[in-house]
């Protein structure tokens, strides 16, 4: 069933189209029943997990390298698992309000679920291998997400530049999944996980552990790479709401959880990870004070947050590791809850720009109710699951130090502002007198509205009893990522102290900083630099533009003697330093004994030869190596081997009419290149003659097997029946390839076929030529 619930997805997809065209307008929610039921099930594997079941399967795929396709749904693949069914059923439902019936939504959908399907793979797979063709895929996808709307140059260059980031950093990681799988002895994670000590002493953990984060931090848009999640919010806002706020980019955050237990509990994972995830989540939430977009709002935002989750994976306690898990949902739910909003907004209004919105709860009352509840868990109010999930991540940074302390503040009073400006703001205050929305606002349709609303009230409801989440799904993903069993326990309130002080005046400064909003917007958009990281990337790929526009210049000049002599010289350097670097072999014994016609052929092949290069004509030189082939047909005739010989003569007879027919009409040459290149050209050549007989010599005597051709001498009669030896190896020995040698020639001749059929189809007039308009026999 496991394998079903990934497969499914694909299977889908590529139904997904001819669902569109059945159902119309009504196509997302039909569409939606198979990630609600997904979601079922994956619901349905939680009781189990609580007694320790855990749903694994394994089929062989390569016996020869250890690999199997094999998946495995324990706690933490489940809390991801259900975030991409659940959120995924309600985004399918959204975009069909969403886009109504003028986009190509067939096109949407496919990629859609293809996404969806890849990314169950990913937190399902037990296989490392496995894992990293789900993550790879998952970049695919959502490069034709982001870049759905390709008519715009902004919606490609967005897409692209997700697809180098996130793309070039899955590289990075196969690299480090095949270290990892060398030094642990296995290729499985759920193997692996259990041999953390011998990892991490390995000399090879570092380079393990850079190759790993590398690709872990682009995927989850950490620090230096977060510079390509904002510019995705080019893609249609249902894509944001999947791939950027509940999903895609929480996989990096998934597989350092995974792989915790195998890297983590070292210093140099402590900074390397949780410094990383501090430095992401402060740099986010600063990031967003000078947007008035809501999407990138809410992208800065989430940048914030996944660094939140990095750095409680870095802290690697079991306080940080539940509040990685609580967080987690509570992210997913208040975030997709709030793109939600932000694309209804938009769609019904015709703007996201806060600076002209305000005043929408009365006409938008439904959508107003889960964006305001989806903002007060963000903003970590008391009785929502985004203040349980606050108070963790401040105790386990509380325990750490005062520097992780003050940068969880930091982050969480930003968030606190950006929740209200973006979910509370646009509904709760008054419109800007000066400012006029380009459409009158209305309600979304239901479609779109059954999203907010269910997030936003799970937002709610979680929050007041947590304790529903503590054994059932939270105590199982924190097992799995600790690697050891543990128990969880839940409230809503955990009483008067330090951590709940400190939240409150989170909060309550977060709100000050709200009722000033503009003038922190002015300062921050004062303040701001004139180039960052996303103007580094662009200049590096300019750079690497133009560093391909040199070497297409330089290497493809389009002079076909300088393509030859650079393989030439490449050929004949690789092959002399490695025959002079493997002692370069031993000479067979050489006999000078030689008949004199032996050696009359030998010598008109090489003045032959000679006179191919030294002919001013054409015509001469092709004639000079018509005989210095058949010189060689006859080498072949006088040592037994008629068959080639033969082969040979008619090859050199069509080849030299072949030539003649080409070059007749061509003028003589117009001048000789300048001495100076032919001394360089006789040197190549005599160098890579001198090369290839030296190779031949050598060949001749190294025997490293017995010679066939006794068997094929002793076998032809008893086993093929045959008393032609050479025929029997082409049709019995070696019939395969000789099929193969045919069915080249019958290709080559149905091709032919059909290009003289066309050129006479092009010519339907008498005589084999056109009728001419205007003409006798033509038509005006």
């Amino acid at each position: 069933m496991i394998i079903f619930a990934v497969l499914s997805g694909f299977g889908l997809a590529f139904l997904a189209p001819a669902i569109c065209r059945w159902a119309k307008e009504r196509s997302g929610w039909w569409l939606a029943i198979l990630p609600f039921a997904l979601t079922l099930y994956f619901f349905s594997l939680l009781p189990g997990l609580a007694e320790g079941e855990v749903q694994s399967l394994a089929l062989a795929w390569s016996k020869e390298l250890g690999l199997t396709f094999s998946f495995r749904a324990d706690g933490l693949s489940l809390a991801f698992a259900l975030l991409v069914g659940g959120v995924g059923a309600l985004v399918a439902v959204y975009a069909g309000g969403y886009f109504g019936t003028k986009a190509p939504v067939e096109r949407f959908y496919f990629w859609l679920f293809f996404f969806m399907a890849s990314m169950l793979g990913v937190v399902l797979a037990d296989n490392v291998i496995l894992l990293f063709v789900f993550w790879e895929l998952t970049s695919l996808s959502s490069f034709m997400l982001i870049g759905f709307e390709h008519d715009r140059n902004e919606a490609r260059t967005a897409a692209i530049q997700a697809l180098l980031v996130t793309a070039s950093g899955g590289l990075v990681m196969l690299a480090g999944f095949v270290l990892l799988a060398q030094i642990g002895g296995s290729w499985e994670l759920s193997s692996l996980v259990l041999r953390g000590e011998n990892v991490r002493a390995n000399p090879l953990y570092l380079a393990v552990l850079f190759l790993i984060l590398i690709g872990a931090f682009t995927k989850s848009a950490q620090f230096p790479f977060h510079f390509w999640l904002p510019n995705a919010m080019q893609a249609p806002t249902p894509v944001s709401t999947y791939l950027h706020a509940a999903t895609m980019v929480k996989a990096g955050v998934y597989l350092l959880a995974r792989l915790y237990p195998v890297l983590g509990g070292t210093p140099i994972w402590l900074w390397a990870v949780g410094g990383v995830g501090a430095a992401t989540m402060v740099l986010g939430g600063a990031l967003a004070l000078s947007q008035t977009d809501m999407k990138r709002l809410l992208a800065y935002s989430t940048i914030s947050a996944l660094g939140s989750l990095v750095m409680a994976i870095g802290i690697g306690s079991e306080t940080a590791l539940k509040a990685m898990v609580l967080f987690l949902l509570a992210h997913g739910l208040y975030k997709g809850t709030l793109f939600l909003v932000t694309g209804s907004v938009d769609h019904e209004s015709g703007t996201r720009d806060v600076r002209h919105l305000g005043g929408l709860r009365r006409a938008m009352p439904y959508t107003a109710t889960g964006s305001t509840l989806a903002a007060l868990s963000m903003a970590g109010v008391p009785l929502f699951l985004g203040f349980v999930a606050k108070e963790y991540l401040y105790e386990a940074a509380y325990k750490v130090g005062a520097l992780w302390i003050t940068l969880v503040f930091l982050g969480a009073l930003l968030n606190v502002l950006i929740a209200f400006r973006v979910g509370v703001a646009p509904f709760w205050l008054p419109a800007p007198a000066e400012s006029g929305l380009p459409k009158r606002p209305h309600e979304a349709p239901w479609s779109m509205v059954v999203g907010p609303l269910v997030l936003g009230a799970l937002s709610l409801i979680l929050g007041v009893f947590p304790q529903v989440l503590g054994s059932v799904l939270v105590a199982p993903a924190l097992s799995a990522a600790a690697g050891e069993r543990l128990e969880v326990k839940l409230a809503a309130w955990h009483g008067v102290n330090e951590i709940f002080l400190l939240s409150l005046l989170t909060l309550g400064l977060g709100i000050g900083l709200f009722a000033i909003r503009n003038d922190v917007q002015r300062i921050a958009a004062r303040l701001a630099l004139p180039w960052g990281l996303d103007t580094l990337y662009q200049r590096t790929l300019d750079g690497l533009f133009a560093l391909a526009s040199l070497q297409t210049r330089v290497l493809q000049h389009g002079y076909l003697r300088y393509y030859l002599i650079t393989i030439i010289v490449a050929v004949v350097g690789i092959t002399a330093g490695g025959l002079f670097r493997w002692g370069g072999g031993s000479l067979p014994h050489l006999s000078l004994d030689l008949r004199f016609y032996e050696l009359g052929i030998a010598i008109i092949i090489v003045l032959a030869g000679g006179v191919a290069v030294l002919s001013r004509s054409r015509l001469g030189a092709v004639a000079a190596l018509g005989v210095a082939g058949y010189g060689v047909a006859s080498i072949y005739l006088l040592f037994g081997a008629p068959d080639l010989a033969m082969t040979q003569f008619l090859i050199e007879s069509l080849t030299v009419v072949l030539f003649v027919l080409a070059f007749y009409h061509l003028p003589n040459f117009a001048q000789l290149t300048p001495k100076r290149e032919r001394m360089r050209d006789v040197v190549i050549a005599l160098i890579t003659g001198g090369l290839m007989t030296t190779f031949v010599f050598v060949a001749g005597g190294i025997q490293i097997h017995p010679s066939i051709s006794q068997f094929f001498v002793e076998n032809s009669l008893p086993l093929a029946h045959g008393r032609n030896i050479v025929n029997v190896i082409l049709v019995d020995f070696r019939g395969l390839d000789t099929l193969g040698e045919i069915t080249v020639l019958g290709i080559a001749g149905i091709g032919v076929f059909a290009l003289l059929k066309l050129r006479m189809d092009q010519h339907p007039a008498k005589g084999g030529r056109p009728a001419q308009a205007g003409t006798k026999g033509g038509k005006e």
